[in-house]
């Protein structure tokens, strides 16, 4: 089995890791890279960087391609790979859930399976279903998501996606708060509340060089406190989850969101 994998932000700074391990990889052929930058640079023997989507998926035909652009062109990309019928697997964050809700309908009337994941690294994820364990048992949360500066988008997808999973198991994360008044706007960060309007999670967004990305769930009770924390060092970490998904799609024609619905 050798899976044609093609790789959309290829010369962005996870997009180089993705190539670096679809090559590697001996079940996956990279077969196409594309970038709006870096067009005509050589990624991998004669596989070199183009511009045009479109022309690259129908040039190479990949199985699967793997997305990691912007938020700003994710939602566009992803229906182009669908109505191509070419599977893609997506790390872009910065979809809403109105979007997320359009392609997986856009998945099913095409027939093509779609892979959208908020984090790839497997310790963010299993502090995501950790901390919605923990919400069946505390009745406040926090989330605090730091990233590096250059990140597009706030909150995180991965606090997002903690958000709902908590806010599945527990509608009220804010029990026995009294009503505050911000001093200054955006004191209490932004509340997440589901479209059931339940949840009532505060997530804080911290944007700093020197970080990959971290965050940490904060949970309080009558004298305890319970911290889930995870720690990003570098983008490698990503890379495990990254080709995990990319094999699975393979076998699997499906819509999934959330890496942790395939571990």
């Amino acid at each position: 089995m050798t899976i044609k994998v093609g790789v959309i932000g290829a010369m962005g700074k996870m997009g180089k890791e993705v190539v670096k391990t679809v090559i590697n990889d001996p079940e996956t052929e990279l077969v196409c890279a594309v970038d709006k930058f870096g067009t005509g640079e050589s990624v991998f023997g004669d596989i070199k960087v183009e511009s045009d989507i479109k022309q690259a998926l129908e040039a190479h035909k990949p199985d699967i391609v793997v997305d990691f652009t912007q938020p700003s062109t994710i939602f566009e990309n992803a229906k182009l790979y669908l109505k191509s019928g070419v599977i893609p697997v997506i790390g872009t964050t910065g979809l809403k859930d109105s979007e997320i809700n359009e392609l997986k309908e856009l998945s099913k009337s095409t027939g093509t399976g779609c892979f959208i994941a908020p984090n790839f690294a497997i310790g963010a994820v299993l502090m995501m279903m950790f901390s919605q364990t923990a919400a069946k048992y505390f009745n406040n949360a926090e989330i605090i998501e730091l990233h590096h500066n250059q990140k597009k988008d706030a909150p995180s997808g991965t606090a997002i996606k903690t958000a709902q999973m908590m806010a599945e198991v527990n509608p009220n994360l804010q029990s026995g708060n009294i009503k505050d008044t911000e001093v200054i706007n955006g004191a209490r960060g932004a509340l997440y509340q589901n479209s059931d309007k339940k949840g009532n999670i505060n997530i804080h967004s911290v944007r700093m060089p020197g970080f990959v990305a971290s965050q940490e769930v904060i949970f309080g009770a009558g004298g305890q406190i319970l911290t889930i924390k995870h720690d990003t060092s570098n983008r490698e970490c990503f890379m495990s989850g990254v080709i995990m998904a990319v094999k699975h799609m393979y076998k699997n024609n499906n819509f999934i969101f959330g890496l942790e619905n395939i571990l």
